[in-house]
């Protein structure tokens, strides 16, 4: 095991909670479900698609469901890449702008 590999472990160490998992599966599945059900009105909701916040409300959902599973990919950059202290707050921005 690396200098990096072990850093980026102890990084994500703190995350690996259950409530934290449960909370990354509700939020992706909502943003999911809202998605599916009605993408026009869910467009509109959070002012549109735009080419910057789809790829990344893609990326968050992907991320938090990678993380809410507990799937822990082996190599730090997968691990770096998917990694929830970005996509969390994605997701919880996505739906600040669709609830508030």
């Amino acid at each position: 095991m690396s200098n990096i590999d072990r850093a980026v472990k102890l990084i994500h160490a703190p995350l690996s909670v259950l409530p934290l998992k449960l909370l990354a599966i509700v939020m992706a599945l909502t943003v999911t479900g809202l998605l599916m059900w009605e993408p026009r009105q869910f467009a509109e909701d959070i002012g549109g698609f735009s080419a910057g916040l789809a790829p990344l409300m893609i990326w968050a959902t992907c991320s938090a469901m990678v993380f809410g599973m507990g799937f822990v990919p082996r190599r730090w950059y997968f691990q770096v890449f998917f990694t929830p202290y970005i996509a969390l707050p994605v997701l919880l921005y996505i739906l600040g702008l669709r609830f508030l």
